[in-house]
């Protein structure tokens, strides 16, 4: 064998070396990247969107050979990013057979600048059985703090839509065809609602492989949950102008907390104790509290619904005392996983049509034990900073939505505006 074909054997093989030890390394550090510290910016507690109060029903709805372009609006920023897609309720598998994020622009348009693909291990294309979650992986994207990204994904197949979000408070975008890698998607019709996605994440770990110092990433991660008026019913289409935005925004404003994000996952009509708009509060704490990337504090405003809900439907009418009860059990839970838990009042309902005299009695009892030394870790006493000093039953006019039970822009404003930025100091 001549020396020059010993030697373009040997720089053959050197070369070989050298592109197996490169996919080894991006092996590594795509594993590294996908591990903690991650923490959520942004959350839609999923619910079954053929589920909704006693005695309703809604017409099927099924998505084929279209696009979703779901618009979110992140709390704190980070380098790198991950999605969550969730078929948690669905009884068929969804594939998607492509799905991208990218910085939104307004109005369904995105950057192409900073559009990415997301895979799930590895390959463009993800079926999800009934009941899975899945993370994509880590995608390096510089998302700023409060920033809007649209994620956009392909269903090929003819598909029922039933993990769902249903009311998002944000205008998402629905066309024909594959259009996830369009600036603007043609021919778009519009929902309100979110479409099996659940929770995006971020780090602020320096992309692929940097190492990890958690006194570096932020750690605090605030959980709103409830009911509609978490969830922002009343508040300004596509303004951000949920109590939980009003307080990131004063949360990412200060400069004394460190980092900390905060994430809605409320569902509007949800109860403590029975199943119906979403799982009942004290199934889902475990997925939509505990289950969040990085949870830290869960503020919590529920119960309305039990009673009003009771009121109308005798079958799952509740006691105050069984409110409660649901209350002390999750107090229980989160202290069980170490996360700091802050009740609040219920706010006041009087002039809406479920009110009546029973219903304001159990109110009064809930309000008076949240405001007790019930063992969470403190309290948000909404119903004093949004009822009506001279008629304390109903709400004040100048908050009230209309409907006399959801406050509007500047009551979620208020509500937020009274919380003690110091609870978030622990």
């Amino acid at each position: 064998m001549s020396k020059r074909v010993s030697l373009r054997g040997t720089r053959a093989f050197r070369s070989l070396g050298q592109v197996i030890a490169a996919l080894v390394l991006v092996v590594l550090l795509s594993a590294a990247c996908v591990q903690p510290p991650w923490f959520a910016t942004w959350y839609a507690a999923p619910q079954n969107y053929n589920l909704l109060f006693p005695g309703t029903t809604v017409p099927p709805l099924t998505i084929s050979n279209q696009s979703v372009r779901q618009i979110v609006h992140t709390s704190h920023g980070g380098s790198l990013i991950r999605v969550k897609l969730s078929n948690f309720f669905g009884t068929t598998p969804v594939t998607f057979d492509e799905a991208r994020i990218a910085r939104s622009t307004g109005n369904g348009g995105v950057d192409l600048a900073t559009d990415h693909r997301l895979r799930f291990g590895g390959a463009r294309t993800v079926t999800l059985a009934p009941g899975e979650e899945r993370w994509s992986d880590a995608v390096n994207l510089q998302v700023p703090t409060q920033s809007d990204l649209a994620i956009s994904l392909y269903v090929p197949l003819n598909t029922p839509i039933v993990t769902t979000h249903t009311i998002g408070m944000q205008t998402n975008y629905l066309s024909p065809g594959n259009q996830v890698g369009a600036a603007t998607m043609g021919s778009a019709t519009t929902k309100n609602t979110y479409f099996w996605l659940s929770e995006v994440d971020v780090s602020t770990a320096s992309a692929w492989g940097s190492a990890t110092d958690l006194a570096a990433h932020p750690f605090k991660v605030v959980v709103t949950f409830g009911d509609s008026i978490t969830d922002g019913y009343g508040s300004t289409l596509n303004a951000n102008r949920r109590w939980s935005n009003d307080l990131d925004n004063r949360v990412q404003a200060a400069d004394d907390l460190g980092h900390v994000s905060v994430v809605n996952a409320a569902i509007a009509g949800n109860r403590w104790i029975y199943d119906g708009v979403g799982p009942a509060a004290l199934t889902r704490f475990s997925h939509d509290v505990v289950g969040v990337s990085g949870a830290t504090h869960v503020m919590i405003l529920l119960g309305i619904n039990d009673i009003i809900i009771g009121g109308v439907y005798p079958p799952q009418d509740v006691s105050a005392d069984q409110i409660i009860a649901a209350m002390q059990a999750t107090i229980a839970q989160a202290k069980a996983n170490k996360v700091k838990i802050y009740l609040a009042t219920l706010t006041p309902y009087n002039g809406s049509s479920p009110y009546d005299a029973i219903g304001e009695m159990k109110r009064e009892a809930i309000n008076a034990f949240v405001r007790s030394a019930n063992g969470a870790d403190g309290v948000l006493d909404f119903d004093q900073v949004v009822r009506d000093p001279s008629n304390p039953t109903s709400l004040l006019p100048a908050y009230d939505s209309g409907d006399h039970l959801h406050p509007n822009d500047v009551g979620y404003q208020a509500m937020a505006d009274s919380i003690d930025l110091g609870l978030l100091d622990d």
